[in-house]
């Protein structure tokens, strides 16, 4: 095994491993920390985790844990992959997390590359945009979880690490890897711990990703895989069985959303024009146990139809306060969250094997109630999301990011059925 991802959230577990696989990995992930008995292929494994908004203390531990398994499976670099709009609260939990991965390698620098310039992250001097925007001005300073209202990466990583941070501007990127080794030594001579990198076009992170093939740990989001991976093209077989394996089938198929992000809430909008769709309501799930059975039923009638229905949580900006100011924000969070997990049970027990899921918490829940634990990657619906399929049971799922993909995503999704 050569490469082992630690992901902080299961839609980010799949952004990554979809960009591993397009590049020539043979890629398995799995969810949460496997059995140490646990028999593995490939020539990279993601851990996926569900340790953003976490407490600190979890993410680490958990964190952690997952390094000890994938140093225990010969893996040769590691690489601790978050969002890439760099969510997170003041204190962590990218600094901390970070920080601890690199004292349990025993190593003390690392970078930061958040860029994902086909999706529209890009980072110019040090400041993160969101197609254009700078992070603090996006949709993102709106986030239930974790509001981004600063774009500055330095600032963000110092408040909330251990150590300094340095740039490495696009500059010395464009002047190849070895300018770019080059600043490394500069930046731990000056006591730097961590590098922002600058990255807002495919070929800086193709530079970036030769840079770092001596680094035992990278951090950033799933943009710089790519590079990374061509670092191992020597060792890498054919990837052709390995992306069928992860191809979906035609079969009863619902789309469950829970992200209230801008993309999504389009996303939502666009195909709601076109396919049975039920909106969720808060009061009743937070007040009535039965409101499943409701939800439930509604799908039964539906799941047999061209296009598959669509059940959202999804909000924008404006009612998502409200909802959060009359029902508070964990307590709605946490009651959605709930009847997702068990809407989902009981329609893969009824017979339903294809899940689209937007938004990443939505995810994992979705994910952990299927009680699946290891997939397939199979072909990518848009960058950063493809399609996966579970190694221990006959489900597919697609895990979108609230943000990635375009208006047409839950359509185009439906396309790849074989």
């Amino acid at each position: 095994m050569l490469l082992g991802v630690i992901a902080d959230d299961f839609t980010g577990a799949t952004d990554i491993a979809g960009f591993l696989v397009e590049n020539g990995m043979r890629t398995i992930q799995v969810n949460g920390i496997p059995s140490a008995n646990m028999q593995i292929n490939a020539d990279a494994v993601v851990v996926s985790l569900k340790s953003r908004s976490c407490p600190t203390e979890q993410a680490v531990e958990q964190s952690v844990a997952a390094l000890k398994w994938l140093q225990a499976q010969g893996c040769q670099q590691f690489y601790f992959k978050y969002c890439s709009t760099f969510d997170s609260t003041a204190k962590g939990n990218i600094g901390p997390v970070t920080d601890a991965l690199l004292d349990a390698l025993g190593e003390d620098f690392t970078i930061v590359c958040p860029a994902l310039p086909v999706n529209g992250r890009t980072v110019f001097n040090g400041h993160l945009f969101v197609l254009g925007q700078l992070l603090s001005e996006s949709g993102m300073r709106n986030h239930p979880v974790t509001p981004m209202t600063n774009s500055n990466l330095m600032d963000l990583m110092d408040a909330q690490s251990r150590g300094q941070t340095g740039l490495i501007n696009y500059q010395s990127i464009e002047q190849g890897a070895d300018a770019v080794i080059g600043r490394f030594a500069e930046l731990k001579a000056q006591g730097k711990r961590y590098a922002v990198v600058d990255a807002f076009k495919a070929e800086h992170l193709n530079e970036i990703g030769k840079a770092v093939s001596s680094l035992k740990l990278v951090t950033g989001g799933s943009g710089l895989a790519a590079g990374i991976a061509k670092n191992w093209g020597e060792h890498l077989q054919d990837q052709t069985q390995a992306k069928q394996a992860g191809h979906p089938s035609k079969a009863p198929t619902v789309i469950l959303s829970g992200s209230c992000s801008v993309m999504t809430n389009k996303q939502v909008e666009l195909y709601k024009a076109k396919a049975p769709f039920f909106a969720i309501d808060i009061e009743r799930c937070m007040s009535n146990e039965s409101y499943v059975n409701e939800v439930f039923d509604w799908v039964a009638n539906h799941v047999n139809e061209s296009l598959a229905p669509i059940i959202y949580a999804t909000a924008d900006a404006e009612k998502l306060k409200h909802i959060q100011h009359q029902y508070g924000a964990e307590a709605s969070s946490q009651a959605i969250e709930t009847l997702f997990s068990l809407l989902a049970t009981k329609l893969h027990t009824y017979g339903v094997r294809n899940f689209i899921v937007a938004g990443g918490e939505t995810s994992g829940v979705v994910t952990q109630s299927l009680k699946v634990d290891s997939f397939h990657i199979g072909p990518q619906i848009a960058p950063g999301v493809p399609w996966v399929k579970a190694i221990n049971q006959d489900v597919s799922l697609a895990l979108k990011s609230g943000n990635f993909g375009d208006e047409n995503f839950f359509t185009t999704a439906q396309g790849y059925f074989s």
